[in-house]
């Protein structure tokens, strides 16, 4: 498709298709400079300018935020602020360098910039990173980042604080994203302390949550299921439960990743990016799954069926939210995905096929030799076996 020119609007964005190979650009006509780049899988608003410094000229493109994560109203008030950074001799995100070295926000722009969008991260982790950096520690985003490494004692008291107030998982998460991006600046800010100042933080301690259904609750889940009145949302839950997928990653599907003669879902950038990409075998109960999905999302939502397995009324076209009411369905999510697991230990797959099909990684030097694409034909029996095995305790409800 060719580069195109209009007003970036939300609602404009929304409506410009997915590259069908390659990218192509969608250039702002209020404010040069400004425009999206879309590609197969998402839209990112992106700033390009000539930079001036020392008699010498260099382009600088960068992204500052996907559609869906930020407004174009935001992107296009930032890609100002950039632009006229550009202009001006400075580098937005490496910014010049201030007393104290660079700030917090420096450092996690740079490192969003340079790390986790160029190497290609899951949109799930940036949101993370994200929320951690302009939601938790919002108020520490011009603070330089020499003031934290020289007093611990303030990260472990902030460590402490979000525990109580937003949770123990809240609180090692925000200090997991704090730990990498000041390590990310060390890289390049030699005058940085040196040893990370969360090192001093006692970390909550973090249990699995033991969420998952035993063959006995199988007859149960399925009876709760036929209550859930959306039918895409239906199909959506029960393919978690066959699939043992993470749900963001079958949110996402689109039809073109599916092969039927294949039976494979391919998941192009699950958790971990587009390196952990893999195939989930299909069985008969989930191609069936599938098609009635289909014929759901075509009499509910035909626009976005056409691209989307499991379309929504959302902005990005897909299922956004899959929780339930639990009065409703009392398991879905990652509860399925923990019910796959013990289901399939019941059902007799051994624990490497269970990592194959969960994509996982391989525990021990002697799985890493596996080539994984040469056990497609295996691993869809072992799908096929599974999903007879659970289905078969609702078998008064469905058959395999």
């Amino acid at each position: 498709m060719h580069d195109t020119r209009l007003p970036l609007t939300d609602k404009a964005v929304a409506k410009l298709p997915l590259a069908a190979s390659g990218q192509y650009l969608a250039r702002d006509t209020e404010l040069p400079g400004f425009f999206v780049l879309i590609g197969k899988q998402k839209k990112t608003y992106t700033v390009q300018g000539d930079l001036r410094r020392d008699g010498l000229r260099k382009s600088v493109r960068l992204a500052v935020g996907h559609a869906g994560e930020i407004s174009a109203r935001e992107a296009r008030a930032k890609a100002k602020e950039w632009l006229g950074k550009i202009a001006s001799g400075e580098h937005p995100i490496e910014g010049r360098q201030r007393l104290g070295g660079p700030t917090l926000g420096d450092a996690w722009e740079r490192y969003l910039e340079v790390h986790m969008l160029r190497k290609g991260r899951s949109e799930g982790t940036i949101a993370n990173l994200r929320d951690h950096m302009t939601r938790v520690l919002r108020d520490w985003l011009e603070l330089p980042l020499a003031t934290l490494g020289r007093n611990p004692a303030m990260v472990a008291e902030r460590h402490d604080k979000i525990t109580r107030e937003n949770g123990p998982y809240m609180a090692n998460g925000t200090m997991r994203s704090l730990r990498a991006v000041y390590n990310h600046a060390r890289k390049t800010n030699r005058d940085l302390p040196p040893e990370n100042p969360v090192f001093g933080i006692d970390w909550n301690v973090e249990r699995r949550r033991d969420t998952g259904m035993g063959v006995e609750d199988l007859a149960g889940w399925w009876s709760q299921l036929q209550g859930v009145s959306n039918p895409i949302r239906r199909e959506f839950h029960l393919m978690c439960l066959f699939s043992g997928s993470r749900p963001d990653a079958l949110k996402k599907a689109r039809w073109e990743h599916l092969d039927v003669k294949r039976r494979v879902l391919h998941i192009p950038k699950p958790k971990g990016g587009e390196r952990k990409a893999f195939d989930i075998p299909l069985s008969r109960a989930m191609l069936r799954s599938l098609w009635r999905a289909r014929a759901a999302g075509r009499m509910l939502l035909a626009r976005q069926a056409a691209e989307w397995i499991f379309p929504g009324a959302s902005a990005a076209g897909h299922i956004v939210e899959h929780w339930e009411k639990r009065t409703v369905l009392s398991k879905w999510g990652n509860d399925l995905r923990q019910t796959y697991r013990t289901l399939a230990q019941n059902a007799g797959l051994s624990d490497l096929d269970a990592h194959l099909l969960m994509n996982h990684s391989l525990p021990g030097v002697n799985a890493g030799y596996i080539t994984r694409g040469k056990l497609a034909y295996h691993l869809r029996g072992e799908q096929e076996r599974l999903s007879r095995f659970i289905a078969g305790h609702f078998r008064r409800v469905v058959r395999t």
